[in-house]
């Protein structure tokens, strides 16, 4: 694969590159450029956490050399799971069982935890370096990459670390190509700006769309560090678990926020254009003779205009993405039946000490 088709494979379905030229010139040096994307562990993975899934099997494709972070001292700084390192690890275990069913396994894709990285010196000393190119105010902008906001009342100091972490991160592992969702933007730009600062080798960047709540509503700008209208797994109303029955997908879309000719905004819509077409490649709508008959679109453009004009009726288009997600959380389901300890049961109470 020539390093044009392979920038192509890797930026398709991404909502930003930083930068295009930047992309271009690391496919172009190294065939195997090392990439990373970071996870806190905390919690079952929902149907959105398939775009990021399809992007690692992308970055694969094109000859990345994947790192999946399990970033368990960030999820612990950033109190999940009750701030329990026990059940953090065991959601980590559970991410990666996930992940592996989704495919995103094998040669290019390794695990790695953050700390395998918090138990030396000169980690420690990268972050300094970090903290010490980067303003309080700075800092504090980032803090949306925690899905918190910089003036939150009562931010405890532990959490001030965490932007410069991520950005420590990325240089202690040498990573040439940071991905993750558009809530991860800022810590890649502050990364991209401490390079500058120190010379250092400056890491490309993709980011792809979030997935809006199936309530609908509240404020999406990922730029401004506004998420509040993403889709989140602490809030079960507003996401589908990724192992859930048949039955619980058909009845969490069918009581989800869609606006008929809406393309902005709308959950549903986004699960087609950020999930569907992504991994099908099609949609297809199996909707009854009297109501036209069964619908195929190839393309995405082709839908879009469709149900932009009212020629798909969001019963129709509910039905066809719950079939779609289905068959997609069908891999995850087998995995976790056939290793129970890998459920959510794993991490759903406390079973160790709270912190090292």
């Amino acid at each position: 694969m020539d390093a044009e088709r392979r920038a192509a494979l890797i930026a398709r379905h991404t909502a930003e590159v930083l930068t295009p030229d930047d992309l271009r010139a690391l496919v172009e040096r190294s065939e195997h450029p090392r990439a990373y994307i970071g996870f806190e562990p905390s919690g079952a993975l929902t149907v959105a956490h398939l775009i990021p899934a399809r992007k690692i099997l992308d970055l694969a494709a094109a000859g990345c050399d994947v790192t999946v972070f399990l970033a368990d001292w960030h999820a612990w700084i950033n109190d999940k799971l009750d701030g329990d390192l026990s059940r953090i690890a065991a959601a980590g275990r559970a991410m990666e069982a996930t992940f592996r069913a989704l495919g995103a396994g094998g040669e290019r894709v390794r695990y790695r935890w953050a700390h395998e990285l918090t138990g030396a010196s000169e980690y420690w000393a990268r972050v300094v370096r970090v903290a010490r190119a980067t303003s309080l105010a700075r800092t504090r902008r980032a803090m949306s990459i925690l899905g918190r906001a910089e003036d939150e009342p009562n931010l405890d100091t532990a959490k001030l670390f965490y932007p410069a972490m991520q950005a420590a991160d990325i240089f202690e592992m040498q990573v040439e190509l940071a991905y993750g969702g558009l809530d991860q933007r800022r810590a890649h730009v502050l990364a991209r700006e401490v390079a500058h600062r120190y010379g250092w080798p400056a890491p490309a960047a993709i980011h792809t769309p979030l997935l809006s709540s199936l309530r609908g509503g509240g404020r999406m700008d990922p730029v401004e560090g506004l998420v509040e209208g993403k889709m989140s797994k602490s809030d079960p109303g507003s996401s589908i678990p990724l192992a859930s029955p048949r039955e619980e997908i058909a009845s969490k879309i069918a009581s989800a926020f869609c606006p008929a000719r809406a393309l902005d905004g709308n959950p549903v819509v986004e699960a087609v254009r950020y999930i569907v077409f992504p991994w099908e490649g099609r949609l297809a709508i199996d909707r009854a003779e009297r109501h036209g008959g069964a619908l195929a679109f190839e393309e995405l453009g082709a839908f879009e205009t469709a149900w932009s004009e009212g020629r798909v009726h969001p019963q129709d288009l509910k039905g066809a993405v719950a079939a779609a997600l289905d068959r997609l959380a069908e891999p995850v389901r087998r995995a976790l039946a056939a290793h129970p300890e890998l459920g959510p049961a794993s991490f759903a109470t406390s079973t160790g000490p709270a912190a090292p």
